[in-house]
């Protein structure tokens, strides 16, 4: 039981830190501006839902991923650790990675809302190679249905946590000032590199008994 707490606190560290629903309520709003209330609201749901299933697929098939591009999980969690570093790296410098978030200098998209409750919204803010790394980490490793079970529910979770940052986006910033996101943002930044270390750690680790 003290395993599985431990675990559960660990998954829900690492995925509130890679998301960051506070950090992100910003570029939800300016994304969805020029919107109604129902379509920002339909944004949310559609981007968070839309998350969410990208997460489950790779985390209940991530085994069978492996198998099918002949990847083996010492070399996923080595590829992902450096990855999730970099996304953690630029948080720590208070910056947003290009390789997780889209980018406020580029052009804002058409306002459509479905277009963007996909793209970038759901893909890649949400559900972006760090998240998805970080998802497969925690079960690529553990075969046991519970463990997968306890990913996928403290995913959904924060993708709840995400719509309600989402749809109350304005009040919240209007609430938490500029300063106090950057020093979460930093916070975020150094759990991400902490985990990230680890995931290449483990990824040593399994790769050394995997070739003995």
């Amino acid at each position: 039981m003290d395993h599985l707490l431990v675990f559960s606190f660990n998954v829900l560290l690492g995925f509130f830190a890679i998301m960051n629903p506070i950090g992100n309520a910003p570029i939800f709003v300016g994304l969805v501006d020029g919107l109604t209330p129902d379509e920002q609201r339909s944004v949310a749901t559609k981007s968070t839902v839309t998350a969410f299933l990208i997460i489950a697929v790779f985390s209940i098939f991530g085994h069978l991923i492996f198998r099918v591009f002949g990847i083996t999980l010492p070399a996923f969690q080595i590829a992902g650790g450096v990855l999730v570093y970099l996304v953690g790296y630029q948080l720590l410098q208070g910056k947003q990675s290009p390789i997780h978030h889209f980018q406020s200098g580029q052009d804002k998209p058409a306002v459509d809302p479905d277009d963007i409750a996909i793209t970038p919204i759901a893909i890649p803010i949400l559900a972006g190679p760090g998240t998805i790394t970080t998802a497969i980490n925690f079960t690529g490793s553990r075969t046991s249905y519970l463990h997968t079970g306890i990913v996928l529910f403290v995913f959904a979770v924060i993708c709840i946590a995400t719509y309600l940052a989402f749809v109350y986006s304005e009040k919240l910033i209007s609430f938490i000032k500029p300063g106090i996101i950057k020093v979460i943002t930093r916070l975020m930044g150094l759990i991400i590199t902490v985990i990230a270390v680890q995931m290449i750690i483990e990824g040593v680790q399994n790769a050394i008994k995997l070739y003995k």
